[in-house]
């Protein structure tokens, strides 16, 4: 049986392309090393998190803003819930977007940032790692590009001043009467790709196409990254995006908490997804289709 597949960004793409696009064609998923976001840079973003989310509940909640659906700031814990689940995953998270000149078009499909005082270099450290995502994920592009058969920049424009989110996510330890929920329940992404980080620990499966769930396991620092729909709508499904889920430990680890750092990177709000070749469903721009999306998930 395949498996999936585990490459390094620091190779040139023509020789891992069609590596890295049968793995999201079979798995929806690979493994990304070598990456080029670096380690001590990583380990402040984790300090930082690690910080906000031990704050006591009321500070944090001073900045959930209501009404955004949960675009910019903090989620308490329990409100999101994944599209069709009956209760509310057992995170809570802080979400940050790209920062905008003061009079950018753009402003209408994306909030200002809001930052915590209590944490120190909070801004500064998620800028610049929100930067450093954006130029691992558009080199993931044009590998993506390469294996299918297109220029190497065709998503660059694509992605140019895209609506994209880092998300920082926190899955407090198990709680006694938490029976039928779970840290994030089966789901798919939005976007157009996912480069996630802190995915050591054991927790995260993806469900394979003949049923059965499977972990996602990269090795210390390595990415697993995965295609959304916004990307399996516009490659007429021939990459998918692939149901996955993060499942409660056991044992001592259902006593400590998980840490994790997502990137969402998405097409500009005014991108049109329209289904190169096959199936994918009538053209709709990226904001329709996310806004569509945020409703499902109780975000919107």
């Amino acid at each position: 049986m395949a498996e999936i597949a585990s490459v390094s960004l620091a190779h040139p793409l023509e020789e891992f392309a069609r590596e890295l696009g049968d793995s999201f064609e079979e798995f929806g998923f690979a493994i990304v090393r070598d990456h080029g976001i670096p380690a001590d840079l990583i380990g402040q973003a984790e300090a930082a998190s690690r910080a906000f989310f031990a704050l006591p509940d009321g500070v944090k909640r001073r900045y959930h803003l209501a009404g955004q659906g949960g675009a910019r700031g903090y989620t308490p814990f329990g409100t999101e819930r994944a599209k069709g689940a009956a209760v509310q995953d057992l995170k809570e998270f802080w979400h940050i977007g790209r920062t905008l000149p003061r009079g950018d078009p753009l402003e209408r499909f994306m909030p200002p940032n809001i930052w915590p005082d209590e944490v120190s270099d909070f801004r500064g450290t998620f800028e610049t790692l929100f930067g450093t995502f954006e130029e691992s994920g558009g080199r993931i592009l044009s590998a993506i590009a390469i294996y299918l058969g297109l220029e190497r920049d065709f998503f660059a424009p694509t992605v140019d001043q895209g609506n994209s989110v880092l998300r920082l996510l926190h899955y407090p330890p198990v709680q006694p009467g938490a029976e039928g929920a779970v840290r994030a329940a089966a789901h798919e992404d939005i976007n157009a790709i996912t480069l996630l980080l802190g995915a050591e620990e054991a927790g995260l499966e993806l469900l394979a196409k003949d049923g059965r769930w499977l972990p996602v396991s990269p090795p210390p620092g390595a990415l697993a990254v995965n295609i959304g729909d916004m990307l399996q709508r516009l490659t007429g499904r021939r990459l998918r995006s692939t149901t996955h889920r993060v499942v409660n430990p056991a044992g001592e680890a259902a006593r400590r908490s998980r840490y994790s750092m997502p990137f969402f990177l998405h097409f500009r709000p005014d991108f049109l997804i329209e289904p190169m070749y096959g199936s994918g469903g009538e053209p709709i721009t990226a904001h329709d289709y996310l806004q569509q999306r945020l409703r499902e998930i109780n975000l919107a």
